[in-house]
């Protein structure tokens, strides 16, 4: 594969890489690591890359792969399940507290959530990727993944639930 094909085939990806990565280890130095050592590991298949159907679905199960390695390793100290790209436009700094701290409390819980369903939820919610991609980098069935799904979102709505009725009876 010449090195133009790879790079229309590959830098496309590379930022959905990059944010799985950093959806997976909060530093942005540890996803920017990550991301060129998928990078660097997809330019060493690069012979093979033909033969497979579904590159981007590839690519992001090595980067899955490759994270939960590094967490398994404990190379970093500095790794946990964030969610940072949250930005609200609204000029108002009451409104924007608001959401900072909503964002945070989503943050804490989803960090309580197990690893498929942290991992689903970020593909479908924050990537958008469709069922039968998350069903391949995830190497589950469907049902399982809509399964995993709604657990994951159905345990989020609860814990929000509670911790709103919680602030609610403080401020009483």
């Amino acid at each position: 594969m010449k090195v133009s094909d790879f790079n229309n085939l590959v830098l496309p990806i590379q930022e959905k890489i990059f944010r799985l990565s950093r959806r997976l280890l909060v530093s942005s130095d540890a996803a920017q690591d990550a991301t060129q050592d998928v990078l660097i590991k997809l330019w060493d298949k690069k012979d093979d890359l033909d033969e497979i159907n579904n590159v981007e679905a590839f690519a992001m199960t090595m980067t899955k792969n490759h994270c939960l390695d590094q967490l398994r390793l404990k190379r970093n100290q500095n790794l946990r399940l964030v969610h940072s790209n949250y930005e609200n436009s609204e000029v108002d700094p009451h409104e924007k507290l608001e959401a900072k701290q909503e964002l945070k409390t989503v943050e804490m819980l989803m960090e309580k959530l197990p690893e498929n369903q942290k991992m689903i939820l970020h593909m479908r919610q924050i990537e958008g990727y469709e069922y039968d991609k998350i069903c391949e980098i995830m190497d589950m069935n469907a049902t399982a993944v809509r399964v995993a799904l709604s657990r994951a979102r159905k345990t989020l709505v609860e814990e929000l639930s509670k911790i709103k009725k919680h602030e609610k009876r403080k401020q009483n």
